[in-house]
């Protein structure tokens, strides 16, 4: 689990076969402090698994599955930087929201324009996603904790503020319109959708409460 505030950028260059070396930059001392075999690091928002460590940086392994499903052999083809975050330690602070590190989709960057306070960003979102995001909650963007400014259903596209400090130390500085993001929703949404509808299979709930959450649904199924 992470919390999605970077702590560092990295490059990936291929080892053969599914490995990686992920090598961090200067400023890497949260990454490699205490970075120990089988422990979790946030790339670019995947969570993937240290098989060894490194002087300035470690190997992991990234599927075809997972190269598949996220932009990380997107990065390799650019060369761009990546997003590193450790995972998170019980007893740290949590200065974003939880997240996974399992990507729900692609994104791509539909435009961006700088204001005199941040830097707004309008991406799309694929059907793998859009269903969790609400104005005001929170998204993962390369593994970036932000929060929904605003979302249109109608065109599945929503539209994030970044704060000069979050635009300067993180990758969303390089992103031009078309660049691929990696999304994940928050998790909250998707038990919150697993438990309204947990009846809907068995019909144990009736379609008017599987429609609207009223108090006499909380309370019937155990949340008053």
């Amino acid at each position: 689990m992470f919390t999605g505030i970077i702590q560092s950028f990295g490059t990936m260059r291929p080892l053969g076969g599914d490995s990686w070396q992920i090598t961090c930059s200067d400023s890497c001392s949260a990454i490699m402090e205490d970075l120990a075999y089988g422990d979790s690091v946030a790339v670019d928002g995947v969570c993937l698994t240290v098989e060894d460590v490194l002087k300035d940086g470690f190997i992991a392994t990234a599927s075809p599955e997972t190269l598949r499903r996220t932009t990380l052999g997107e990065v390799l083809t650019n060369g761009r930087y990546v997003n590193l975050e450790a995972s998170l330690r019980v007893g740290s602070k949590i200065g974003g929201h939880f997240v996974m590190g399992h990507v729900d989709g692609i994104g791509k960057l539909i435009c961006v324009e700088q204001t005199a306070t941040s830097w707004e960003m309008t991406f799309n979102a694929p059907s793998t996603i859009d269903r969790y995001i609400v104005p005001k909650g929170s998204i993962a963007i390369n593994g970036i904790s932000l929060t929904v400014a605003d979302y249109s259903r109608e065109i599945s596209q929503f539209k994030v503020a970044v704060i000069p400090v979050t635009y300067a130390e993180t990758n969303l500085r390089d992103l031009i319109p078309g660049s691929l993001v990696n999304l994940e929703g928050d998790i909250l949404g998707k038990y919150v959708e697993k438990f309204v509808y947990f009846g809907k299979e068995n019909n144990s709930v009736s379609q008017s409460a599987q429609n609207e959450i009223t108090p006499s649904f909380l309370a019937e199924n155990g949340y008053l």
